[in-house]
């Protein structure tokens, strides 16, 4: 494959993976994939991870079933990292948001706040 010719994994093999929406550009989560995992995606069109905590390969939504449908493939100037703009389907979070990144830190405060609303309960996806 012409794309992972262009690429360069780490120590580890592996590669920082940034997912946005393809819509309206939020960024719904950061991933990190393996050789296999960039090659299913490529393939299938739909995005597979590598689970450090797993140790294995995975499709993304294998268990909520909320996938996300790959539309465009970008990687950096020094083939460092990876964006992948993508159809999401319900959400990206096991936490119930459309996004991984629904926190909010406000500079110059000690505030934390919740930045976003739930699309889904995980306690009835994740039983």
């Amino acid at each position: 494959m012409q794309l992972l010719d262009k690429l360069h994994f780490n120590e580890k093999g592996l590669i920082p993976s940034v997912i946005v929406d393809n819509f309206d550009g939020k960024v719904l989560t950061l991933c990190y994939m393996n050789k296999d995992a960039v090659e299913k995606t490529i393939e299938t069109g739909k995005v597979h991870v590598f689970r450090r905590s797993q140790n294995r390969l995975m499709i993304k939504g294998e268990t909520s079933g909320h996938i996300q449908m790959v539309k465009r493939v970008f990687f950096d100037c020094e083939g460092n990292s990876l964006v992948f703009a993508v159809e999401q389907h319900v959400a990206a979070c096991h936490a119930g948001y459309k996004t991984c990144f629904y926190r909010e830190y406000i500079p110059g405060t000690d505030i934390i706040q919740i930045a976003e609303k739930k699309v889904f309960d995980p306690d009835k996806v994740y039983r």
